[in-house]
């Protein structure tokens, strides 16, 4: 699953700040106001230096350097509505730890106070390769009294080994980071388990069968494997082209042929390929169909598919038919399952009914649901050509994700919508 970039417009109250270029340089850090509220910045690949992101708890964010930037840097702290927010002190320590005969990299990030009831996380990152150390999510996690464990993924930023998005492997690095956080904070943690989001919908409740946890958190995932993520994104643009049908079923068969390519390293399933190509060829629509893979496959030459295509495609070790519901099954964890009711990228419907249905069987998940947010739980502006431009993180998903990591869940997150009952 692809990683979210955020490319952020801004929708700010109406306040009066100093203008960015005036402001004293903002310094990476998570600012506390009196009430509890906060805001981190940090540094981030999206906004150019000397420039920090910041993202608010009730999901506005943007760029120190915006023009209406709701928040104005002082020499150690920041003015917030002409309130003076100040640093939270964390306890930092960096970490390293051995998956699988290999060197990760690793930081422990720890409110301050000894607290031996304080839950611990451990993030399970998405499809992405950029390193979370330093990232907004970490400090956001820990301004709500967490204790969090972040790690590079194998083969990115401080660790060791290839690249890969095999969720075996993957998960046995989580489950290994989990131990290595458990031993870092023995005698100050309660609670201990893992988050993930996106691609870690798949890694985290997998890492829950390879070791002990007690609880898991997963954020715009998928219970479907990336054939079927595929196939659904696919159904999801033709739908969103008000096609019918007619569209739905030949999408639904470009999906059967190139799962036959991909599960046998593209060397079967080419005779049912070219059938699809040229049902498609007559479909004025087609060429904008894209998926997660098959549009791509389906634009690609079979000479091409046979000399490049296991290079092109697969090349992550990627599980294509990986059982999710297996994982679930095996899991008697607790489970908070958060989805986003537009998400294009990992269109919902396969999962939700798979979650709803294990609940409904005894297992104790809960299942949520925030409307019009697309994934990394995004609300969202459509243009006329159906094209989305992110806005902000919807209010209520950060706060409800620290809540139930707490096991306090109470009040109003936002417009988020229980599925499941309590």
């Amino acid at each position: 699953m692809k990683s979210v970039i955020a490319g952020i417009a801004f929708l700010s109250a109406a306040v009066s700040v100093t203008p960015a270029s005036a402001q004293t340089p903002c310094q990476p850090a998570t600012y506390a106001a009196p009430d509890g509220d906060f805001v981190v910045l940090a540094k981030s690949p999206a906004v150019a230096a000397p420039a920090l992101r910041y993202q608010f708890r009730d999901g506005r964010r943007g760029a120190t350097s915006d023009a209406d930037v709701p928040l104005a840097c002082g020499a150690a702290d920041v003015s917030v509505d002409g309130e003076v927010w100040k640093p939270i002190a964390f306890r930092e320590t960096p970490a390293s730890f051995d998956s699988v005969g290999t060197k990760m990299n690793g930081m422990l990030i720890e409110p301050s106070g000894q607290n031996a009831q304080r839950p611990l996380v451990v993030m399970v990152h998405g499809s992405e390769r950029s390193s979370p150390i330093g990232g907004i999510y970490g400090y956001a996690m820990a301004a709500q009294g967490i204790s969090v464990f972040v790690y590079d993924k194998r083969g990115t930023g401080g660790s060791e080994g290839e690249y890969t998005q095999n969720f075996e492997l993957l998960a046995a690095d989580a489950a290994k980071a989990l131990d290595t956080a458990r031993g870092m904070t023995a005698g100050r943690h309660g609670r201990a388990g893992f988050f993930g989001g996106s691609q870690g919908g798949w890694v985290a409740p997998l890492a829950a069968t390879r070791t002990k946890a007690d609880f898991v958190a997963v954020g715009f995932g998928l219970v479907a494997s990336p054939i079927e993520e595929d196939r659904e994104q696919m159904v999801s643009e033709v739908r969103a082209e008000g096609l019918g049908k007619d569209a739905e079923a030949l999408v639904n068969r470009l999906s059967a042929a190139t799962s036959k390519l991909v599960l046998t390293n593209f060397t079967q399933g080419y005779e049912v390929l070219d059938a699809v190509r040229r049902e498609m060829a007559a479909q004025p629509w087609a060429a904008a169909i894209n998926g997660e893979y098959s549009g791509a496959i389906a634009r690609m030459t079979n000479d091409e598919l046979k000399r490049l295509g296991r290079a092109r495609f697969d090349n992550v070790e990627l599980i294509w038919d990986y059982d999710a519901v297996a994982a679930l099954r095996k899991l008697d964890t607790p489970l908070l399952w958060v989805l986003a009711g537009e998400d294009r990228e990992a269109p919902i419907e396969t999962t939700r009914a798979a979650l709803l249905k294990l609940a409904e069987a005894g297992k104790p998940f809960d299942v949520y649901l925030f409307p019009d947010t697309d994934h990394g739980m995004f609300e969202f502006t459509t243009a006329a050509d159906g094209s989305r431009s992110i806005t902000r993180i919807t209010d209520g998903y950060l706060k409800l994700l620290g809540d139930w990591i707490k096991g306090d869940t109470h009040g109003a997150y936002g417009r988020v919508e229980r599925l499941t009952p309590r």
